[in-house]
């Protein structure tokens, strides 16, 4: 693999071991501080509804998690791939599909890893636990017993049961299929469709292809012995044999000739060049091998121009994800409080993924992924950060359900469904994801300036391993390599570019231009060279000044105030000159922006103003229309104050700029936060909760931010600094390795520099 998005054994150890073991963690999501709480959750309070639910059991739904539960179930026989390697190996895969639920659906999930390789074991085991869920998902357990277990569960159990290594992958697979057949103007029932991969994915991807309208005497399976021809005993097993061809054809080759479609889950390279230019016109290949297809797009399209090619690779148009699908039918399955997950609801979503690949893609997922997404041959499925999913997908899937009688609680209002699904949703996952794919598609040339950090040189790496761009950092090679030795990265030596002040080339001009923006202020060629050489935050800046990089993450090792004072030597980053930072808090699906928490001090009203200006351009580069509170101790005058007057002044001169975003002030933080307290001030102008929060002074900044990081455990992306000639960006010192990726994807997209 090219050394762009690999993964080291180093890096995903650490990822799963800090800051605690694991990925994910359980939360009360009822008050548990006093005692009569305590009473409430537990004895004697509980025996009410446990009454409740001995009388009506259908109102287990409503006084406990079931109708939010699944469980990810596997033995660990079949684990991504890598065959089978028991049950506590497949814990960490499991733990993923949980928080994947969590963040597509917000479905609660947990992983249950089962020792046992008996059939009869599993079913038994999860049978007994069917109280507990609202769902079964089963995950990597190997063929033929994944369909017995499935099958037998289904029989058994009264919620959904649903094998996602199956159903996933056909569901994906059936909703690309729909509109690159579109696209080629042909229809599923004339098509030849030739099928690559007879485990569990295949015969599902078969299975749902031929419930939709594909014709069983024009559907060939082939596995690792050729065809699947009636007659054929080796290797066989009642779920190939119901899919047996009648055919004279007895390899992949021969079977190739003239077919519409292919359908690949099997392995690299099982495809060549000359099978696929003997398909027919348009053809339709989706090779969905991982992690490298049956054949690249390249290669297919260089001797078939015509091909529309999905893979199973984010790096490749048209990926076929599981994550588009088991997280919202199960959201829609579960919201309905289904029986099952049956075809039609499987079809309802493969069908409204379909549409929605159709539909104009909004602004912020295009800005998001750095180029415009148009329904065509290289867009036939919707991308899996696209924020409609949530409120379209399950609310399909909903419908067909309740269409179908597996409804045990319909649902009367679908807009105001939609709606609440809608609300569910985190934005701060995809607002990162967002800043990322702008990163990825600008390729910034990135200087890192403190390289002798183990945080910023993890930084460094994982800039260019994800294919962010090229990592630039400032240190001595011996140095460099002596910390990543240190910390299990000795392999990206090689790989990073260390640009050291002792034997740049630059070295002299970078002097020249600093003594000529300090002359007048005091320092003399001895200076400027003292600090063009040996201080790197100096140093980096300077380089960024000479184009000899994109952007500048620093700060990581030295106060933000002292590294700003720095980077003044070189650039006119000073409360006069503009500049503002803006710090994003992140919280319980919230996100609030907040200035000034870097350069002023001491703002007056028109400072105010600017802070609010500079908030309201990095709300709208994250995605977010501005809403912008002044805040302070009083609301709209009172109680009277001589401390408050200026954030009372900030909305006028706002008013005489003719800012285009919402803002209004003075007022405290409860009411700009809570619309319950806002509707006691109808005349204020904003519409809803205030994102953009604009306090009277630094240090009440500083304090409200680091308050909500430590007492609440909110995330903190900044200060972003805006304003500055080039993108440049500070980081806390107290910055994990991913805390400076992220603020080095912020100077990449130029958030901030209006760029």
């Amino acid at each position: 693999m090219s050394t762009k998005n690999r993964i080291t054994p180093e890096e995903a150890l650490a990822y799963h071991l800090d800051p605690r073991p694991g990925k994910y963690e359980i939360t009360a999501t009822k008050p548990m501080t006093t005692q009569r709480d305590l009473s409430l959750a537990y004895s004697p309070g509980v025996a009410v509804p446990v009454q409740a639910i001995a009388d009506m059991p259908e109102t287990a739904y409503d006084y406990t998690v079931k109708g939010n539960m699944v469980a990810v179930i596997s033995n660990g026989t079949a684990i991504l791939g890598m065959g089978n390697l028991g049950a506590l190996a497949s814990k960490p895969v499991m733990e993923g599909k949980a928080v994947l639920f969590k963040r597509f659906a917000d479905v609660n999930a947990i992983d249950i890893e089962l020792d046992t390789e008996d059939p009869d074991e599993i079913i038994q085991a999860v049978r007994l636990m069917g109280p507990t869920f609202g769902g079964i998902n089963l995950e990597d357990i190997k063929a033929p017993e994944c369909f017995i277990i499935e099958q037998r569960l289904k029989e058994l159990m009264d919620i959904p049961v649903f094998h996602d290594d199956q159903h996933g992958t056909a569901v994906i697979c059936a909703a690309g299929l729909i509109n690159a057949l579109e696209l080629s103007g042909k229809k599923i029932e004339d098509c030849k469709i030739v099928l690559n991969g007879a485990g569990a994915a295949g015969i599902a991807c078969l299975e749902l292809i031929k419930t939709m309208g594909a014709r069983h005497e024009n559907c060939i399976m082939c596995d690792t012995k050729g065809v699947i021809y009636q007659g054929r005993t080796e290797g066989m097993n009642q779920w190939k044999s119901a899919h047996a061809a009648r055919t004279e054809a007895r390899t992949l080759e021969d079977v190739m000739v003239g077919c519409d479609v292919f359908l690949g889950v099997s392995a690299k390279g099982a495809v060549t060049a000359e099978m696929v230019a003997t398909m027919a016109d348009n053809p339709v290949i989706f090779a969905m091998a991982n992690p490298d297809p049956e054949i690249t797009p390249e290669e297919a399209h260089a001797v078939r121009p015509d091909a529309i090619v999905a893979t199973g690779r984010s790096d490749y148009p048209n990926q076929v994800n599981n994550v588009l699908g088991f997280p919202y039918l199960f959201r829609g399955a579960l919201d309905i409080h289904a029986r099952a997950i049956n075809d039609e609801m499987k079809i309802a979503c493969a069908s409204a993924l379909a549409a929605l690949a159709r539909e104009d893609v909004p602004d912020e997922v295009a800005m998001a992924y750095g180029r415009k997404l148009t329904f065509g041959r290289d867009y036939i499925i919707p991308t899996p950060f696209d924020p409609r999913l949530i409120h379209v997908i399950p609310p399909a899937v909903a419908k067909a359900g309740m269409d179908t009688g597996v409804a045990r609680r319909p649902i009367i209002d679908m807009a105001g469904y939609a709606q609440s699904l809608r609300a569910r949703m985190d934005p701060t996952a995809s607002i990162l994801q967002g800043i990322h794919a702008r990163a990825k598609a600008a390729q910034a040339r990135m200087i890192f300036a403190e390289g002798d950090d183990p945080r910023v040189l993890r930084a460094a790496v994982a800039w260019q391993r994800s294919g962010l761009g090229t990592s630039l950092v400032v240190g001595r090679e011996a140095d460099v390599k002596e910390k990543l030795e240190a910390a299990g990265m000795s392999d990206a030596v090689r790989e990073l570019k260390v640009v050291n002040a002792g034997n740049t080339k630059h070295l002299d001009s970078y002097k020249e231009f600093l003594y000529g923006r300090l002359q007048r202020k005091g320092f003399d060629r001895h200076d400027a060279h003292k600090l063009a050489a040996r201080d790197r935050h100096v140093f980096a800046a300077l380089m960024l000044a000479h184009g000899h990089g994109d952007g500048l993450v620093t700060g990581a090792t030295r106060k933000s105030a002292h590294v700003l004072e720095l980077i003044n030597h070189v650039y006119d980053a000073r409360p006069s000159d503009g500049a503002v930072g803006i710090t994003a808090i992140l919280h319980k699906g919230r996100i609030v922006l907040m200035g000034d928490t870097l350069v002023h001090e001491w703002p007056d009203e028109n400072d105010l103003a600017d802070i609010a200006e500079r908030g309201a351009m990095v709300a709208r580069g994250l995605g977010i229309d501005p809403r912008v509170a002044f805040l302070s101790f009083s609301t709209f005058g009172y109680p009277v104050s001589e401390r408050a007057m200026k954030m009372h002044q900030a909305p006028s001169v706002l008013d005489a700029r003719k800012a285009d975003f919402e803002y209004d002030g003075e007022m405290a933080v409860d009411v700009a936060l809570n619309p319950d307290q806002m509707a006691n001030y109808p005349f204020c102008r904003l519409t809803g909760p205030a994102n953009v929060l604009v306090v009277p002074a630094r240090h009440s900044a500083s304090i409200s931010v680091k308050l909500m990081q430590e007492m609440a455990g909110a995330t903190v992306i900044g200060p972003i600094l805006t304003g500055v000639e080039k993108p440049i960006q500070i980081c806390s010192t107290l910055s994990t390795a991913n805390d400076i990726l992220n603020m080095a994807a912020i100077a990449a997209c130029r958030l901030g520099q209006g760029g």
